[in-house]
């Protein structure tokens, strides 16, 4: 009995995991961040390939995909995998639920292939979130968008 309750637990804990990717996936194909801001937690850090330092908060990581889902043109998902892995704390932050979304769009004229790797808490919601881009030159480019777009809506200052 008690092998039962463990795998339904474990069963609802991967449910919820999958359904806040997919309510992530679906609020930025529909490029929404108002239903975004549900899935984040107050603390959530956003590691992007251009920034060492992660950008942390909710409200920054809300304004940060704004200026993505601008800055993007035909950005769509293109595969999912799920699992756990640890987090960016390293063994002290140990492991979580996790879900990678594998993407393709196109900025400035440079296509852009990435992933965004969403790692969840115990409530489910996105604790923390990286994105990896390829290539170097979609990077670069990628980056002078999308400073430019933080500096117009007032999110960081300019350089």
């Amino acid at each position: 009995m008690a092998t039962t309750e463990t795998t339904a637990t474990t069963v609802t804990a991967a449910t919820t995991e999958a359904s806040a990717a997919d309510r992530f996936r679906a609020a930025v194909e529909e490029r929404r961040t108002d239903a975004l801001e549900e899935l984040f937690t107050e603390d959530v850090r956003f590691y992007s390939p251009v920034k060492f330092k992660p950008f942390e908060g909710r409200a920054m990581a809300l304004g940060l995909f704004g200026v993505l889902l601008r800055t993007f043109e035909d950005f769509r998902y293109v595969g999912e995998l799920a699992g756990s892995a640890q987090t960016a704390a390293g063994v002290a932050g140990g492991s979580a639920e996790s879900a990678i979304l594998i993407f393709r769009a196109t900025v400035n004229g440079k296509e852009i292939h990435g992933i965004d790797l969403l790692q969840f808490d115990e409530a489910g919601r996105i604790k923390e979130f990286t994105v990896m881009v390829r290539p170097l030159s979609a990077v670069q480019t990628l980056s002078e968008a999308v400073l430019s777009g933080l500096v117009a809506d007032g999110l960081v200052p300019q350089p």
